[in-house]
């Protein structure tokens, strides 16, 4: 099948060094079909195979400068967790080209990815209680599957979810994933959805991608982000204690139509100590389609009834 991830929109990126690549121009043995967005040292084609004619994305990494250097770290990480992984939840990464300057240094990249059809949950209109719920489970089990296999996410955040028509999920960007256990050197995440423990560079666990997952899910319900430890400056200082952090409000004050099981849950996932947190994604993914199935079995009764749905 044929992918497309709408979600990225030429010159929704800003990138400089790499040099934009024309429609039929000839890349890495791929042909160029379009452009289909731009970052920091990076672009993303449309490309396709001539010989197989499968269609992929093609992202060119550039490294201009030596502050550069972490765009290609990433997208070597990126692919080398992706390759580890094969789940219908989880973008596949098919293969990874580097060009090298002087036959020593790698100074570009080339990953060839799956193309996803859709739009980031970010960028898409709001959905219903029982689509939201049905995405984030979806994402939940995709999270549990990484966790399996050794691997944290730690950038979960709804412009890394993209949703197709039909709602089925793909999960983007493992540049940021790393493995379960990994204290990173620096701060990484982005702040309206990072944990507490990302922030104070300890140990990143499945338990960190439920924080992340549950800050996702409270924006979604509430159209607002959670206080998180970057949001003041005095946090990042000291334990993960609660009192560096202002607690959140809890969803069904914001949204009184949330179910209470999904504010509960959801409220849950965004404790800032990690222990009090669901002790892992699996139990997340349960909870999540007990609420579904709570959800769809309403939407049926209001259908029959003639009454909207939630």
């Amino acid at each position: 099948m044929i992918l497309l991830d709408r979600s990225h929109r030429p010159g929704s990126w800003v990138c400089e060094q790499v040099r934009t690549k024309s429609t039929g121009d000839m890349v890495e043995g791929f042909r160029v079909l379009s452009e289909l967005g731009r970052g920091a040292a990076s672009a993303i084609y449309l490309v396709q195979n001539p010989r197989s004619k499968q269609v992929w994305a093609l992202k060119h990494i550039v490294k201009d400068t030596p502050k550069d250097q972490r765009f290609l770290d990433q997208a070597e990480s990126e692919y080398h967790v992706a390759t580890r992984l094969d789940h219908p939840a989880i973008r596949r990464i098919q293969r990874l080209i580097k060009k090298k300057q002087r036959l020593i240094s790698v100074r570009e990249l080339f990953l060839v990815m799956e193309l996803v059809d859709g739009m980031t949950l970010e960028a898409m209109r709001r959905p219903q209680q029982v689509d939201a719920v049905h995405i984030f489970h979806q994402v939940a089990e995709g999270l549990a599957y990484m966790h399996e296999h050794g691997y944290v996410h730690a950038d979960m955040k709804p412009n890394n979810i993209i949703v197709s028509d039909a709602m089925a999920v793909k999960i983007i960007d493992l540049g940021q994933s790393c493995a379960i256990g990994t204290v990173k050197p620096r701060i990484q995440g982005t702040p309206d959805y990072i944990a507490p423990e990302q922030v104070h560079r300890r140990a990143i666990t499945p338990r960190t991608d439920v924080y992340n997952l549950g800050a996702t899910m409270y924006w979604v319900m509430t159209g607002r982000n959670i206080p998180t430890a970057l949001a003041k400056e005095d946090s990042l200082v000291g334990s993960l204690e609660t009192h560096l952090i202002e607690r959140a409000k809890p969803v069904v004050e914001m949204n009184s139509d949330v179910n209470d099981r999904l504010n509960d849950l959801i409220m849950q996932c965004v404790e800032p100590n990690p222990e009090q947190r669901p002790r892992d994604m699996h139990r997340v993914a349960d909870r999540l389609n007990l609420i579904l199935g709570i959800l769809r079995a309403k939407a049926e009764r209001s259908a029959n009834d003639g009454a909207p749905a939630v």
